[in-house]
């Protein structure tokens, strides 16, 4: 296991916040509060208080409205014109923007699970190797988020992500080299998706 302290320079946390919360009445998830704070700022939190040194922080619905009300200071602030494609537009901005930033993986988390905290966070980061790391949380033996993936994947990554799916066919395909990291026992991996989600949200 490596002290995370020692990752800030290799992994960055990239903040998938775009989605223009369809099912939600048309409610950007960013902008959803929790805990007397913005959704999107309480995920940045949570990756700070892992140990990502860089964050960068994909937007889409809404993303001047974000950009004027939350506190996002430090973070590299990416914009997805194309956020209603689906996960894998933001999913390719985010990847495309740590390019030339010297990062050797990124650790991949969503704005909508406030249930997954520092600690569920700070052990994928552990699971950091080098470039060709591979890496996902999992509840109960079954893969979820945040997941980590090393530069020498995200052009693979890329160039599979479309729609929804985010990188789930490239993970598909590389199952077996997917170092799983059981978080089951420090967070819970509910997404806030629809109206009957929000009773998750304080």
């Amino acid at each position: 296991m490596t002290d995370n302290q020692d990752l800030r320079g290799d992994v960055a946390g990239l903040l998938l916040a775009a989605g223009g919360g369809r099912r939600l009445g048309g409610r950007p998830k960013a902008l959803l509060t929790h805990r007397g704070r913005l959704l999107v700022e309480h995920a940045v939190d949570v990756l700070r208080a892992a140990g990502c040194g860089r964050i960068h922080v994909v937007l889409g619905a809404r993303s001047d409205e974000v950009r004027e009300r939350a506190g996002l200071d430090g973070c590299v602030l990416v914009d997805n014109p194309d956020w209603a494609q689906g996960m894998g537009s933001s999913l390719r901005a985010g990847l495309a923007s740590l390019a030339g930033t010297g990062v050797r993986a990124a650790l991949v988390a969503l704005v909508d699970q406030p249930g997954i905290g520092p600690a569920a966070v700070s052990r994928v980061l552990g699971a950091y190797e080098d470039e060709k790391s591979l890496a996902s949380a999992a509840y109960d033996g079954v893969r979820g988020h945040p997941v980590l993936f090393g530069a020498a994947h995200w052009a693979g990554i890329a160039e599979r992500a479309v729609g929804d799916r985010g990188a789930r066919a490239y993970l598909m395909a590389h199952e077996a080299r997917i170092r799983l990291v059981e978080c089951g026992d420090v967070a819970a991996p509910y997404d806030i998706d629809t109206e009957a989600d929000l009773s998750h949200l304080e």
